[in-house]
């Protein structure tokens, strides 16, 4: 065991070791596959003229071009040509992770190559070709970054030793363009013992799930694969989005997998859109559109969590430092659409109010169980400010966004945006200060949110019906067996 601890302590692997010379990495993988195949090829094709050459040597008949068959030295070397060429393809398309995997080695070899991450030095020897006693200087590499790629689990990673080179800040600015570089989105950045540790998500959209799969347990809401969002630890979520970036759709889908997990919603859209229709199918008093219930909304729900504090303290499983999963309560949401577009219809007194219990909310909600949903087509700064939007934590911007609308959003950050036309397809930052590409849960063509949420909400209140029975039958039960005894 003591050997063990300390053969890991000594060695730990790492990934693939980066080389200078995977700058042609590529061109290096395809001659080893097209070679062989040429060769072996143009063996098979003339193996019948084998004999007849050998007897064109002896009488040394090829230095009489007039005698050879060149129709059947093209075709041969045609044919080998292409069967090399098919193999390659072929190599290509059945081994394409392999390809990537060296396509991504080869760019970071020529990104430290480019970027002079090295050091030379120049060096005498004699000549190769040894005619000559003629000394021949040439140029050799005496430093090159010691770097690391492996791919694990559907991430990759690059390590770079931070070896106390003239280089080593730099190698810890690497980030965005090993992003960019390779096509791929980073998820963090971490120190290592002597080396710095990216590491990155590769084709994201694969992590996308369908909306069936998206679920609420022990205080986590899972939206991909790969990415939950634990509002017990970071609460409340900002989403940002133009029309058609999959906004309203993003949010039906949490609001229905909030009501399946048993949660407690109020809905705000202050534009009387499509979240107002939920009052069709969601319970009475839950449901907001006009100014005066927002407001009303708002300042109740404020009582109410002030209340709940008082009540948790007075519960008799509550302790110091627990919260509302602790003493058994559910959690509640409020989904506020149209933020910025509300704001702007209250006059100055009314904002300051408004300001004030979003302040509130924000600032006191998490240990009592509240979570703000806050969406705008852009998160206005002057709505969210006194540190209220610091206290997203989970971000999500979808669609086509200016760079300022993605400032507003994340901040100063570097990071290159890009678009690509996929409905609900975004960035988010997850709470980990790391932006990544993301992909809300997939609808079906067709699906009615409306009937699902009608469904989901008769099942909910079809549960407590008969629990809030199971409790009277159970206590008149007790009340029975109390008078028997007396």
């Amino acid at each position: 065991m003591a050997f063990d601890g300390i053969k890991r302590r000594l060695w730990k692997y790492r990934g693939h070791r980066i080389t200078p010379g995977m700058q042609h990495a590529i061109w290096k993988t395809g001659m080893m596959i097209f070679v062989p195949v040429f060769l072996f090829t143009l063996v098979f094709y003339y193996r019948e003229h084998l004999i007849e050459w050998r007897d064109w040597l002896q009488l040394e008949l090829l230095r009489d071009i007039q005698h050879w068959n060149w129709s059947l030295l093209g075709t041969g070397f045609a044919i080998s040509i292409v069967a090399g060429a098919i193999a390659v393809a072929m190599a290509y398309f059945c081994f394409y992770g392999h390809f990537k995997r060296t396509s991504h080695k080869q760019k970071i070899a020529r990104m430290f190559l480019s970027n002079h991450f090295i050091e030379k030095e120049n060096v005498t020897t004699d000549s190769v070709w040894g005619i000559s006693d003629k000394k021949v200087t040439k140029e050799k590499i005496k430093y090159f970054p010691r770097a690391y790629y492996q791919v694990k689990k559907g991430y990759i990673y690059v390590r770079i030793a931070m070896d106390m080179s003239r280089f080593q800040r730099r190698f810890l600015e690497l980030g965005e363009e090993l992003e960019n570089g390779l096509y791929c989105d980073m998820v963090e950045r971490e120190m290592e013992e002597n080396f710095v540790c990216y590491k990155f998500l590769y084709d994201v959209q694969k992590n996308r799930i369908p909306i069936h799969e998206v679920s609420v347990t022990n205080g986590s809401m899972k939206l991909m694969k790969h990415m939950e969002w634990k509002f017990d630890e970071l609460p409340h979520m900002l989403i940002a989005g133009g029309t058609g970036g999959g906004k309203t759709y993003f949010i039906l889908t949490m609001i229905d997998a909030l009501l399946k997990s048993g949660a407690d919603i109020r809905i705000l859209d202050p534009k009387n859109a499509d979240l107002a229709d939920l009052e069709e199918v969601m319970p009475k008093g839950t449901v907001f559109s006009k100014g005066t219930g927002i407001m009303m909304t708002l300042r109740k729900t404020v009582e109410d969590m002030l209340q709940r504090s008082d009540d948790m303290k007075k519960m008799p499983n509550y302790k110091t430092g627990g919260n509302y999963a602790d003493v058994g309560l559910p959690p509640v949401f409020i989904v506020f659409d149209e933020y910025v577009a509300f704001m702007e219809m209250l006059d100055p007194k009314e904002k300051m109010e408004a300001l004030e219990y979003m302040k509130q909310l924000v600032m006191l909600g998490r240990q009592m169980g509240y979570f703000l949903i806050l969406a705008a087509q852009r998160p206005d700064a002057k709505y969210l400010a006194d540190g209220i939007r610091d206290q997203f934590s989970f971000r999500v911007a979808l669609g086509k966004m200016s760079e300022s609308g993605y400032g507003m959003m994340f901040g100063d950050v570097d990071k290159t945006f890009m678009y690509k036309k996929i409905k609900g397809r975004g960035y988010a930052d997850a709470g980990t200060s790391v932006i990544s590409e993301f992909y809300t849960p997939l609808v079906p063509k067709g699906y009615d949110f409306l009937e699902e949420i009608r469904r989901t909400v008769s099942g909910v209140q079809g549960a407590s019906a008969t629990a809030v029975a199971s409790g009277s039958v159970a206590t008149g039960m007790e009340d029975r067996r109390s008078e028997r005894s007396e």
